[in-house]
């Protein structure tokens, strides 16, 4: 593992080994449930492109692959707000096991929002995975069918997660240090 020199890293949460064993055990995982399935996971742009990728190669089952992209607007007070779709899928997801791949779970609003879409699509079945699991935050009751890892109350970058769209090709996770993330 390369050594963190950006000043704005405080601690490496999750070396890249330790990423990189994690998703080989949830490819299996994943292999096994639909095994007999016709599995599309879809991606949530940008934050899930590494952990995608990552995990599709690990997969011993075909797969098909989609992206969407979203964008959140919060109210004045600062709570969650709206979710929308402003990158939508290319392609329908009737008829499919769908899992929706995200880089982290956090309040659970967006993770439901879409869950939610892709269930009125017409999908055989719609699962979630993701990369990280920050369920100190959650304030929707979810559930995650496949989760690599559960964080603390930390902001975190790299494999993907950016602070300000700096840090997503870290090939680690790290804590952002407290002062850089205000």
């Amino acid at each position: 593992m390369k050594v963190p020199s950006a000043p704005a890293i405080e601690r490496v949460l999750f070396s890249e080994e330790e990423i990189r064993d994690r998703i080989r055990q949830v490819a299996a995982e994943i292999s096994g449930r639909y095994r007999n399935g016709n599995l599309k996971m879809i991606g949530v742009l940008k934050g899930s492109i590494f952990f995608l990728t990552a995990l599709a190669r690990e997969l011993s089952i075909p797969v098909k692959i989609d992206m969407l992209a979203i964008s959140s607007f919060s109210n004045h007070s600062g709570a969650p707000g709206v979710v929308r779709i402003a990158k939508d899928l290319d392609d329908s997801v009737e008829g499919e096991d769908v899992l929706l791949v995200e880089d982290i779970v956090d309040t659970g609003f967006t993770a439901r929002y879409l869950l939610q879409t892709l269930a009125g699509r017409g999908p055989n079945s719609v699962g979630l995975c993701t990369l990280l699991d920050r369920s100190a935050r959650r304030i929707v009751p979810l559930e995650i069918d496949f989760k690599c890892f559960e964080i603390p109350d930390r902001f975190v970058i790299g494999f993907g997660l950016d602070y300000k769209q700096l840090y997503r090709n870290l090939s680690y996770i790290a804590v952002l240090k407290p002062d850089r993330n205000s």
